[in-house]
């Protein structure tokens, strides 16, 4: 089969399509033949060679494809259509997955569009719901508010909490669509200060729970705009992961709850609880055309240096693509 690897730390132009052996499923796995799989950030950090816990070398952790074969009792049948988080391996024509980490895609789903779902939609129902406890018409500040996670996000928490959104981005472009999904107070990061405009909308008040994607920038901005007894995420250093300086009395006279997370290096045992949580709540929104995948652009997997590209100048709308089977 053809996969994508990295040939050695780098940039994009070390991602190299080769040939490779057919994965294997384990007892209690699938072998998916993959229509499509999405970039992720985690991508790009295993191919500067900053993530450690990735051991497949074959690059991609969540695709959409065709059960070929089942390895075990499952509620999976050869020839479903199914979506998912891998241990990576999902830049190739096959790949494995635990069969308790599969959803079935819904029939009005595309493959491509089955492929921006599993990584994106977790998070941000992970951080949102798991971790951040949102509340129904609780407010909620979600930065990077046109990347895949914000705008899933977006959508889970308008959808499932009525909540009142507010977004950063940073463009008139990105704003535009982040109101399109239910966005209700929208801040050019660029232009306006995020923190007056917070305060602004919530009287003063600050926002219950903060989705960071930014980190280290965006530490004291945050520590004012969230409310006594808020919940604060952290999910993502765009920003930077070092502080020269650190106000933690602020933090505790606040009374805030700081919580850090990343879905990848979670356990088999977390996604798969995760997944089924998920997908027992959110599957109908997604049958009914309610909640929808965000593509930005699709490549063709024998451009994915390209699509790495595309994802470090930051001008996506939700997700890229890779396009593995026609």
């Amino acid at each position: 089969m053809k996969g994508v690897i990295v040939k050695k730390a780098g940039g994009p132009n070390q991602l190299e399509l080769v040939d490779l052996p057919n994965p294997q499923p384990g007892e209690g796995e699938l072998l998916i033949r993959v229509h499509a799989a999405a970039v992720n950030r985690t991508d790009i950090l295993t191919r500067e060679g900053k993530m450690g816990y990735l051991t497949n070398p074959i690059l991609g952790i969540e695709i959409a494809g065709t059960v070929v074969q089942v390895n075990g009792e499952s509620s999976f049948s050869i020839g479903d259509r199914v979506m998912g988080l891998v241990n990576g391996g999902g830049y190739g024509e096959y790949v494995v997955m635990p069969a308790n980490r599969a959803m079935k895609i819904p029939k009005s789903l595309s493959f491509e569009e089955a492929a921006a779902i599993p990584e994106v939609f977790l998070t941000a129902y992970q951080t949102l719901f798991w971790i951040g406890k949102l509340q129904k018409q609780e407010t909620v500040l979600i930065h990077a508010g046109a990347s895949g996670v914000g705008t899933a996000a977006i959508q889970l928490a308008k959808k499932l909490c009525d909540a009142k959104i507010i977004v950063t981005a940073g463009s008139k472009r990105k704003l535009a669509f982040c109101q399109e999904l239910g966005a209700d107070v929208l801040i050019n990061y660029k232009e306006q200060s995020f923190v007056e405009e917070i305060l602004k909308a919530t009287n003063g008040r600050g926002v219950d729970l903060i989705l960071d994607f930014i980190g280290a920038d965006y530490w004291e901005k945050n520590l004012a705009s969230i409310k006594v007894e808020g919940r604060w995420v952290l999910i993502g250093i765009l920003g930077g992961s070092e502080l020269e300086k650190i106000d933690l009395f602020t933090l505790m006279s606040k009374c805030i709850q700081l919580t850090g997370t990343l879905l990848t290096p979670r356990s088999d045992e977390y996604k798969a609880l995760l997944t089924h949580d998920f997908a027992e709540i959110v599957t109908p929104y997604l049958e009914r055309g309610e909640i929808r995948p965000i593509i930005d652009t699709t490549f063709s997997i024998e451009t994915v240096g390209k699509a790495h590209t595309h994802m470090e100048e930051n001008q996506n709308i939700g997700k890229i693509i890779l396009k593995v089977k026609e």
